[in-house]
């Protein structure tokens, strides 16, 4: 019992740090569970992914009801990360949990670095005949009381990012979301609103897909993802809270050297064999 109460204290903390930082909770609770609580790589693998649905659904609600999150691009992006995270979770089951370590820590630190940078905020003109054009890949989002119009641009190049963010979910339990934000930012030049808040929708349902086949594979224990569900879920709530009153660019900076510290740490248990 005792132990249960401490992972779900971890599982606040972990979604805590994930909502003001903006990496979800699950890069921290892999972490947790596997050098805190010994629990093995893909057990922790499959309670964090439940964690990812639980903690994204809210929020999507909220945005769309917005009007920032945009479906159509959302579920067309969905095809190619769903399809990644399937990959990746039939690849996880073959990996050593040593391996998945190593690759958990190296993605980490490619996530803190491109949460640090400066995100662009694009709002380009749709092209008409274009690819985008003829997907309907634009749309509208409001900002200060004013209606934007965008469109999408590089879709293909941006689809093959969805599809190796959806891998990363799938194999490693996490939401992937720097990375998603990552394509279609750079890559797709979609407004910084819109690409964040359609990035929130996607991570959940990219997290069922690969969550089904660790759930199939006996991975996902219910004495451990609820605790861990719940705790983030919380964790997420007081973050969002906390994250109106705090300096963010502060934060994130500290908790950066934090997230590095716990990723090099990663990088050396599994260099060392110490996952099962």
């Amino acid at each position: 019992m005792s132990e249960i109460i401490i992972l779900f204290l971890g599982a606040i903390s972990a979604g805590l740090l994930g909502s003001l930082t903006g990496l979800g909770g699950g890069v921290i609770i892999i972490p947790l569970l596997t050098l805190g609580f010994g629990v093995p790589m893909h057990y922790a693998i499959g309670a964090s992914l439940i964690s990812v649905v639980g903690t994204s659904s809210g929020a999507a609600v909220a945005f769309v009801k917005e009007g920032f999150t945009n479906m159509r691009i959302g579920m067309f992006l969905e095809i190619a990360t769903t399809a990644g995270a399937i990959a990746g979770a039939l690849v996880s089951g073959i990996l050593n949990p040593n391996t998945i370590g190593i690759i958990f820590a190296s993605i980490l630190l490619l996530t803190v670095i491109l949460n640090l940078k400066g995100k662009p905020d694009h709002q380009e003109p749709l092209i008409k005949g274009s690819l985008e054009d003829k997907l309907k890949l634009y749309g509208t989002f409001p900002d200060k009381g004013v209606i934007k119009k965008y469109s999408a641009r590089n879709t293909i190049p941006g689809f093959f990012m969805m599809m190796f963010a959806g891998a990363m979910s799938g194999l490693l339990g996490i939401g992937s979301g720097a990375l998603k934000v990552l394509a279609m930012d750079n890559m797709m030049k979609l407004p910084f609103k819109v690409s964040t808040t359609t990035s929130n929708f996607m991570i959940g349902v990219t997290a069922v897909a690969s969550s089904l086949i660790y759930f199939q594979r006996g991975e996902i224990i219910p004495v451990i993802v609820a605790p861990v569900l719940v705790g983030v879920v919380v964790g997420s709530f007081i973050g969002s809270k906390t994250l109106m009153v705090s300096k963010t660019k502060k934060l994130k900076v500290f908790f950066a050297i934090v997230i590095t510290i716990l990723s090099i740490y990663m990088m050396y248990n599994g260099i060392n064999q110490s996952f099962r």
